[in-house]
């Protein structure tokens, strides 16, 4: 992650040390405070962790790709088991 950024190829081991416990603790707040906000639902969706991030705009247009992105991929791994299941039938 660091490298992709610009960094060196080899940072040092103290400052992936640093960037990792920032991301855990940025991670564990935003799946503490989306369960807080999930939990008067009474289960946690999607759109828990999207309207936390709903300032961020970057960060939200990038989930959103992801997230299409990821629809995209199920909906064609499912034409292609239709398909797979169509060619047995046939053989």
């Amino acid at each position: 992650m660091m490298y992709g950024f610009g960094d060196d190829p080899n940072p040092l081991p103290e400052t992936v040390a640093l960037v990792e416990d920032i991301v855990v603790e940025y991670v564990t707040d935003l799946a503490h405070n989306a369960q807080d906000i999930g939990s008067k639902r009474g289960k946690l969706v999607v759109d828990d962790f999207l309207y936390l991030i709903h300032k961020d705009l970057p960060k939200l247009n990038r989930c959103m790709e992801l997230l299409s992105m990821q629809e995209e991929l199920k909906q064609a791994r499912k034409a292609f088991e239709v398909d797979e299941e169509k060619l047995a039938l046939i053989e």
